[in-house]
């Protein structure tokens, strides 16, 4: 799992460090649609807190994207800063905060078993593309908008749920054949703009990402 021994390791240096000097102060873990968590949170007044985390997780998935068959991996990977607006007399808030947004989908081609590869509207041999590797990576800083619902029991241990949109922007990709550099100057002349429409065509389509639903579930513990 992506970084996931370094998030761990800087979450409980900052969880230690804030709740040893803040009595409303609470700690908890969560898991949803941007992976597995840890979360801390300081609530300043009554109707507001904010809180701090990190998400990481790795989904593995393969199948076709742009007319060719990859294997894929979409790598999880964000830490978060966000204010909660609480309402009296209920376990409702508006949750709104920004992330430093590491997702990315990391893709790598399927064997052909001899088939040539039809890129960019042209037909190469394995032998001149080898493997096809490619990334699609978003914004760094992505802004976030939800609701969300706190349950407590005497105020101690409770259980959160979250819904919300966290806004990717438009993905940038990078693909490269690894074959090229051996390949004929002839293909290379034409493997090039060819891989520049396939980035585009993939571009194209990993823009349905570019906002990501935030569905979570997390339990906490209040200090």
């Amino acid at each position: 799992m992506k970084n996931t021994l370094s998030k761990a390791a800087l979450a409980a240096l900052v969880l230690v460090a804030f709740g040893t000097a803040n009595a409303d102060f609470g700690v908890g873990v969560k898991a949803g649609t941007l992976g597995l968590g840890v979360e801390g949170r300081w609530s300043l007044l009554p109707w507001l807190d904010f809180r701090v985390g990190a998400n990481s997780y790795d989904y593995d998935d393969d199948g076709p994207e742009a007319g060719i068959d990859y294997d894929a991996t979409f790598a999880l990977d964000t830490y978060y800063l966000t204010g909660n607006f609480r309402f009296p007399l209920s376990p409702f808030r508006v949750t709104a905060g920004v992330f430093d947004n590491g997702n990315e989908f990391l893709m790598s081609s399927q064997d052909t078993g001899g088939a040539n590869f039809e890129i960019g509207g042209g037909s190469f041999s394995p032998a001149d593309v080898g493997t096809l590797q490619g990334a699609a990576s978003f914004s760094n800083a992505a802004p976030y908008l939800g609701v969300g619902y706190d349950f407590e029991i005497f105020g101690k241990a409770g259980i959160n749920f979250d819904f919300g949109v966290l806004w990717q922007d438009s993905p940038e990709v990078t693909l490269e054949a690894t074959g090229l550099a051996n390949a004929p100057p002839d293909v290379q002349a034409e493997l090039l703009p060819a891989l520049d429409d396939e980035r585009r065509q993939l571009e194209d389509e990993f823009s349905d990402f570019k906002v990501w639903p935030v569905v979570s579930i997390g339990f906490v513990y209040n200090f």
